[in-house]
């Protein structure tokens, strides 16, 4: 499931920049601005009379791919966090069986004076 997730948002990312790209591009209605310089006149060149229906197709063409896949991993990620929630995490746990006691602690590890492995201090008479 996470490579496929992984996957989708890979294609948003791209899906989002085409989309960036396609909205600059087109022309303005009144024929200036941020549109004539990001190549407006390029894409009436390439498309001939038809760039502004052209363009505005493939816009709402990748609106669309843009929100499905935004809905799909928003519904993804909740699927996967339910399900590794209910299994404990992603990471297996290991029982440590309970009969187990050392009285001391392994040599080189230095304990906390309140710990229950820690030495107590011998009585003074």
């Amino acid at each position: 499931m996470s490579i496929l997730l992984t996957l989708c948002t890979t294609i948003l990312i791209l899906t989002s920049l085409l989309l960036i790209l396609l909205v600059l591009a087109q022309k303005a209605k009144s024929d200036g601005g941020m549109g004539a310089a990001m190549g407006g006149g390029m894409a009436e060149a390439t498309f001939g009379a038809d760039t502004g229906n052209v363009l505005s197709g493939l816009t709402i063409k990748a609106a669309v791919v843009f929100f499905v896949l935004s809905i799909s991993l928003y519904l993804g990620r909740i699927y996967e966090s339910k399900h590794s929630a209910a299994s404990g995490g992603l990471l297996p746990t290991i029982a440590v069986p309970a009969s187990v006691k050392t009285t001391k602690a392994p040599a080189g590890i230095a304990l906390p004076a309140n710990s229950a492995l820690a030495p107590t201090p011998a009585a003074k008479p």
